[in-house]
């Protein structure tokens, strides 16, 4: 598997405020959430800092994507309280 990119859809919670989410995928987790702990990211700064809460990693970027979109609807919503919560 060496050179094949896996790509996650991760959902962040804030340390200071455990009910505020964020949703986002990445080819690199560990990057991402530096970038979200230091301020990088407009949407996640105000709410620092965030802890990995979940991740579900995929083979490809469409499937990551398509699962971020779906976690963000409602019935996302849904699921991720009763399943993950």
């Amino acid at each position: 598997m060496a050179g094949h990119t896996i790509y996650y859809t991760y959902v962040l919670e804030s340390e200071a405020m455990p009910s505020k989410r964020y949703v986002g995928h990445t080819s690199d987790l560990k990057q991402r959430l530096s970038d979200h702990n230091n301020g990088r990211c407009a949407h996640t700064a105000k709410h620092r800092p965030w802890k990995l809460k979940l991740y579900v990693a995929f083979e490809d970027l469409e499937h990551a994507q398509r699962f971020e979109r779906y976690l963000k609807s409602g019935s996302g919503h849904a699921f991720a309280n009763r399943r993950f919560w």
